[in-house]
């Protein structure tokens, strides 16, 4: 049997490097909330969407932190450049997780479509920006290291610091994985050393161990329309060629799981955990209530997709081969989402008010007409923030404006999440004020000043009011 050797990394970063020059011009708002934290990171040393106002909103600390990081090391030319900064760190992740699939030393076949389904994979792509293939590469790391402890506790606590959330893989990964269970206090103590440190800041400095995306998030709920698990099912099942086929893994994922409780192979044993991790997370969320973002479903379609490979890499050569054929015809599916204008205008999953482009030449002028003025946010903040540099206010960059809100969930929270919020939120402000604002800008379909296009919403336009 052929093994990945030494090209899984260099597939990796090649691959990653080229769908980032297809995609960044096209980022999605919330990449440019985590552009904004990395570049007030790298050129004034805050933790802040908007110059001067320190903020919690970041939902990745990891993925700020090296891409605050990055962003430093380009002012080498004088300025910083964050999305430059992106591409590199995206390359860079990329060729990790590459090399965690070629660590396992997996056959050839299984270790290419881990890979290709996951970089490939048009939601993800979607996504760009956001801490996804960071998400990605925690995951794999923690399966390529479920037989040693000590790596696996260092790399379960930079998993929680990706995402919070990925503690349900850290947990079911763990519990099945024999070498983990017979060493429990290395990787629970390493754990608390690399994950601890940042929490009990953000708790004491920010007022919550937790970013507060999560109750803005939760507060949005569905938008109006159907909720997490719905919405998700619908995508999976009712939705075009291109929501279906970037949905699929999940789907043969959970084939593969059904067929290991067949077979019960103990080799894959921590892949069939990491399926298990996907359907809990994709659970998790559903009874969280949050909004139907498409990246929310990344990680579990992430997981299950890399579960399937894992699992089927150790089926005999007839079974094998039938699930080769189904990853590749998965993967030839993504084609259609590619078929675009290059540099993609907009991703094949996109919902914001204004393409990226526009975005970027409304918050060139938003800069030049307030100032130093404070401006409130029209319900999308990214992207405007990214290009005006200006202070535009809204709850992800002003914790002045989130005392009401973090109540509001607090109230409506059961007896013991409602514990556990107000614990959390223990040292947070209440007194803190809003920023005081000067203009309000505001969104309206169809034609007007300031007009924009966007793919999902068609044709739009900002105002801009002075506030009396």
């Amino acid at each position: 049997m052929v093994k990945s050797s030494w090209w899984p990394p260099v597939v990796a970063a090649v691959l990653s490097t080229l769908t980032f020059l297809l995609a960044k011009t096209s980022l999605t708002d919330d990449a440019f909330i985590t552009l904004d934290y990395a570049k007030n990171l790298a050129v004034h040393g805050e933790w802040a969407l908007i110059h001067g106002h320190p903020a919690n909103t970041a939902t990745s600390p990891l993925h700020v932190a090296l891409l605050g990081f990055v962003t430093l090391l380009t002012r080498v030319s004088g300025a910083a450049h964050p999305v430059f900064a992106l591409g590199l760190v995206n390359a860079g992740v990329s060729a990790v997780f590459g090399w965690a699939w070629a660590r396992m030393r997996l056959p050839i076949f299984a270790t290419l479509l881990g890979i290709v389904l996951v970089l490939l994979n048009p939601l993800l792509l979607s996504a760009l920006g956001l801490e996804v293939l960071l998400i990605a590469t925690a995951l794999i790391l923690l399966v390529s290291f479920a037989d040693r402890p000590v790596w696996f506790g260092i790399i379960a606590g930079l998993a929680v610091l990706t995402r919070l959330d990925l503690a349900v893989f850290v947990v079911l990964i763990g519990a099945v994985a024999p070498a983990l269970r017979r060493k429990p206090l290395p990787v629970l103590g390493l754990f608390l050393l690399v994950a601890l440190p940042w929490l009990v800041f953000s708790w004491w400095y920010f007022g919550s161990a937790v970013p507060d995306t999560l109750v803005i998030k939760q507060l949005q709920q569905t938008f109006g329309g159907h909720g997490f698990f719905r919405t998700g099912l619908d995508m999976a099942l009712h939705g075009d060629e291109i929501s279906v086929l970037s949905f699929a893994p999940a789907l043969f994922g959970v084939l593969a799981l059904l067929g290991w409780l067949a077979t019960r192979r103990r080799e894959s044993l921590p892949f069939f955990a990491l399926g298990l991790g996907g359907i809990a997370y994709y659970g998790v969320y559903s009874l969280l209530n949050v909004p139907p973002y498409h990246w929310y479903y990344v990680p579990p379609i992430l997981a299950l997709g890399m579960a399937g490979a894992g699992i089927a890499a150790y089926w005999r050569v007839p079974v094998r081969a039938v699930a080769t054929a189904v990853m590749v015809l998965l993967v030839l599916g993504y084609a259609p989402a590619f078929a675009r204008s290059v540099p993609w205008a907009s991703p094949p999953f996109f919902g914001n008010w204004a393409s990226a482009v526009d975005y970027a030449k409304v918050g060139r002028e938003l800069g030049k007409r307030v100032g130093t003025e404070a401006v409130g946010a029209p319900g999308e903040i990214g992207t405007l923030a990214y290009f005006c540099d200006c202070a535009i206010v809204d709850g992800f960059s002003d914790p002045g404006l989130l005392g009401p809100q973090i109540r509001e969930r607090i109230d409506r929270a059961g007896p013991i999440t409602g514990w556990l919020l107000r614990l959390n939120y223990s040292r947070f402000d209440w007194d803190r004020r809003p920023i005081p604002l000067t203009y309000q800008m505001a969104y309206a379909p169809g034609p007007g000043p300031w007009q924009v296009y966007s793919a999902a919403k068609g044709v739009g336009h900002f105002t801009l009011m002075p506030i009396r």
